[in-house]
């Protein structure tokens, strides 16, 4: 059965009332016209519950735009959306076509600041955000009383002599649903060890983000990325109102899982009457990177689990310790991201 429009229905009582399931839940494939863009292969999604999104093909299958019910959901940057031709790849030019949104990817060999490694220099975050998917493949189909809506492919980041890494992946939901799943498996394609990181970048704005907000989540300990994040090291949950001159605090969370292992997450905004919640295997992603930035025309919190801290800043590990995945191995990420109203709203 699906719950839509205060009821329980049945696919049998919603395809008699429709000329194309189009017109309650549905997937449109489109391309961007405008500026930094212009070319972008897109996917505009809406599931019936309020629930919308925007899926871009040519970054890594990321999510930009997030709406319930008209609240925007995800954070978006001055940038906005930038074809992947435009991409820096050395220092912080990944910045310059950083345009937020619900879900960016940091990887698949790096995330973090910048650092130079023995074998190449990386940018901030890596390259995975501006990769262009292949294969890529859409479908609205029923399952029984379920109807789904999905959208797959595959991101290669390789180069002659060096790594051949493949990331694919599905971003699914289905019909009356607050719910996006994001289902990742990264394989070493290569013949030789590869350092594999990878950061599922969440980023949170107003009005879920303002003051009041506050980051649920249980931790078994929390590490500051710096001097200036352990200033704010006690009021790590809480948000602020938007400051002249903040900067950025950065917190390295080990958050506790519960008997299945699962991880759970929560972004509480009573100003909006709404809640971002996040459940994952902590297996998996064991770390729970937290961007906190309160700035003035920036303002935003990021929700950010991980497969190992950076290899960066005061916190950072060894680039020894870092994760490989060895030849023909692959490792499975799942996300279920949930928009919820908070109860009295």
């Amino acid at each position: 059965m699906i719950n839509l429009y205060g009821r329980e229905w049945t696919r049998q009582e919603l395809v008699r009332r429709v000329g194309h399931m189009d017109q309650i839940a549905g997937i449109k494939a489109v391309e961007l016209a405008d500026g930094l863009a212009r070319g972008t292969r897109a996917f505009l999604v809406w599931t019936g519950s309020g629930l919308t999104f925007e899926v871009l093909a040519d970054r890594a299958l990321e999510i930009c735009a997030c709406r319930y019910k008209g609240t925007p959901i995800g954070w978006i940057s001055p940038v906005r959306e930038a074809h992947p031709s435009f991409y820096e790849a050395q220092g912080g030019g990944w910045l310059r076509t950083f345009g937020g949104g619900l879900f960016v990817t940091g990887g698949l060999r790096h995330f973090g600041d910048q650092f130079d490694y023995d074998d190449e220099p990386a940018g901030v975050h890596g390259r995975a955000s501006n990769l262009p998917a292949r294969a890529v493949g859409y479908r609205t189909t029923w399952s029984g009383d379920e109807y789904i809506l999905e959208i797959s492919g595959e991101v290669w980041q390789g180069r002659l002599y060096g790594e051949n890494l493949v990331l694919r992946r599905s971003i699914s939901t289905r019909l009356g649903s607050n719910t996006i799943t994001i289902e990742d498996t990264v394989t070493n394609e290569g013949f030789t060890p590869q350092r594999h990181m990878i950061l599922y970048h969440f980023n949170i704005g107003f009005p879920i983000v303002d003051v009041g907000s506050r980051l649920q989540v249980e931790v078994e300990r929390t590490i500051p990325h710096n001097g200036r994040s352990e200033e704010g090291i006690g009021a790590w949950r809480e948000t602020q109102p938007p400051t002249a001159g903040y900067r950025e605090q950065n917190f390295w969370h080990v958050p506790v899982a519960d008997d299945d292992g699962k991880v759970h997450v929560e972004l509480q905004s009573p100003g909006a009457g709404l809640a971002v919640r996040w459940t994952y295997d902590k297996a998996p992603l064991p770390y729970l990177l937290q961007w906190k930035e309160m700035r003035e025309g920036v303002y935003l919190m990021g929700v950010e689990p991980c497969n190992t801290i950076g290899v960066e800043g005061p916190a950072g590990i060894p680039v020894s310790e870092v994760p490989r995945l060895g030849p023909g191995e692959s490792v499975r990420y799942a996300i279920d991201v949930e928009i919820a109203e908070l109860p009295g709203s």
